[in-house]
């Protein structure tokens, strides 16, 4: 399935779920001016980003993925996201993620994976808010507390059942 990219002039066509060839991107990154300049696009001050931003347009970039990354990180640069310590992490947990290494197919036991820590850590922050509630609230609060916590705990194990459900043992398709 193809379909027209949303840039300015629409000679850009995308296909829609299809896999990366390994011909999409033959040329060597470190020599690709489109892609240094994305990556220190990504990288670079806001004020630097943002004059940048405002001066380049995702069609001039003649791989269309470019331009849309380009959007991407011009969005996130606008929202101030890109900026100090917190843009540095940002820019660093994009470069990690990206270059992890991971199979398209393994995205359902990583989306798994990631939720089940998630429910594990949320026992944790349940047991420090009853740890609390002994020592802070009134003792005829303390059961309706208690409830309340396991009703949210009951919810993020129907939640986590439903989640791994739906993402475990899915057909691998290419």
């Amino acid at each position: 399935m193809s379909t027209k990219s949303t840039y300015e002039d629409a000679t850009h066509e995308v296909d829609a779920g299809e896999p990366i060839e390994v011909g999409d991107l033959l040329d060597d990154p470190r020599t690709d001016a489109e892609a240094l300049c994305l990556c220190a696009l990504l990288w670079s001050p806001a004020d630097t980003a943002s004059d940048v931003s405002d001066l380049l347009r995702s069609t001039d970039f003649e791989r269309g993925v470019y331009g849309e990354l380009f959007e991407v990180i011009t969005a996130l640069t606008q929202a101030g996201k890109t900026t100090g310590h917190r843009g540095t992490q940002l820019a660093r947990a994009l470069t990690q993620a990206v270059m992890a290494g991971s199979p398209p197919q393994a995205v359902g036991h990583y989306a798994v994976t990631v939720a089940s820590a998630a429910y594990r850590r949320s026992f944790h922050t349940a047991a420090a808010a009853l740890t609390q509630a002994a020592e802070q609230l009134p003792q005829d609060q303390l059961f309706e507390h208690m409830v309340s916590i396991g009703r949210a705990q009951r919810a993020a194990t129907e939640r986590l059942d439903t989640l791994t459900r739906g993402l475990s043992d899915r057909p691998v398709t290419n």
